[in-house]
């Protein structure tokens, strides 16, 4: 099979290219999967240079969650369409997966939104719901609102009934996500804390941060006082940091936000966390969208894009 497959640590890419491999054998307790859409996240060209917390041995095959067909394996019948999270694997025309990441993928999203759903809706999840607590009416400001997990931010954010106001570099982008996810408002980051603070009446309950750098720094003037400033990356290059006489003064919290990670500590929650993204994913209540398609032959095209934040959503592989 063809897969993408990092052979050496590289900031350019040079380490990795599509190349021949065998096909996964599933072990007891695993699934085989053709791969019908590979959804690409952020960690996945983290990976590729050695940035991420997740240092898998050379080589590997990035990719974090797929959607395809049975081929064979515990609990599901060949043919069955499906969707899975993989911490590697993703990126090739088939993957072995544990049992159970494994689930029957919702009729009416195609493969393509089906394989967006997981990483980024998980992050949201976990951030906004279990260490946000976020409440309906609550004002809630999610950077890099247009990116793949940052959208899904806004659309679960709306779905939990908060108003909601997304920020991004990109004018033209944040048009596409107030026209078709009903935000209340749009700023440009950075120089949003006025503009927060007229909307808000003083500062938002909750901000979601993929963001970091300057970002952070200003979102932290941008806050209520019990606000809750969720921590869910650094996309903008630099680790911000905060003087502790902020949080004690306003009286907001800085929350990391690692969803994979909470469901490790937290096995049982971490199984209520996904059965509830896709329920609300069943019902039709978010709604994943994909920017682009790429065959997996133009995989360097679409992780480079993605570096250069080209999207609006998520941007997808297809064997």
């Amino acid at each position: 099979m063809k897969a993408v497959v990092v052979s050496a640590l590289s900031p350019d890419l040079s380490g990795t290219a599509l190349i021949d491999i065998p096909e996964p054998v599933a072990r007891p307790g695993q699934v085989t999967i053709r791969v019908r859409a590979a959804a690409l996240n952020y960690p996945d060209l983290l990976m590729t240079r050695g940035e991420y917390q997740l240092k898998p041995p050379l080589p590997f095959v990035p990719g974090l969650e797929v959607a395809g067909e049975v081929i064979a394996g515990d609990g599901f019948a060949p043919g069955t369409a499906v969707v899975a999270g993989t911490r590697t694997g993703g990126l090739a025309e088939v993957v072995a997966v544990d049992a159970g990441a494994v689930r029957p993928k919702p009729d009416h999203l195609s493969f393509a939104e089906a394989a967006g759903v997981g990483a980024a809706y998980l992050t949201a999840y976990v951030a906004l719901v279990r260490l946000g607590k976020v409440e309906p009416g609550e004002w809630v400001v999610v950077h890099g609102a247009t990116g793949g997990v940052g959208l899904a931010a806004v659309d679960l954010a709306k779905a939990l009934g908060a108003r909601v106001i997304a920020t991004s570099r990109s004018a033209e982008k944040l048009a596409i996500v107030a026209d078709g996810y009903g935000v209340d408002a749009t700023c440009p980051a950075p120089g949003f804390r006025e503009r927060v603070k007229e909307l808000t009446g003083g500062g938002a309950d909750v901000i979601y941060d993929p963001v970091g750098g300057d970002v952070f720094d200003e979102s932290v003037r941008s806050i209520a006082f019990g606000g809750r400033l969720l921590v869910v990356g650094f996309t903008s290059g630099r680790i911000a940091t905060v003087s502790t006489n902020m949080p004690l003064i306003k009286g907001f919290s800085v929350i990391g936000v690692r969803a994979g990670e909470y469901g490790r500590q937290f096995p049982e929650r971490g199984r209520e966390n996904q059965a509830a993204i896709w329920a609300l994913a069943e019902e039709g209540r978010i709604r994943p969208r994909v920017h682009a398609e790429y065959p997996l032959s133009r995989w360097r095209e679409a992780l480079l894009a993605m570096e250069r934040s080209e999207m609006v959503g998520k941007l997808v592989l297809v064997p």
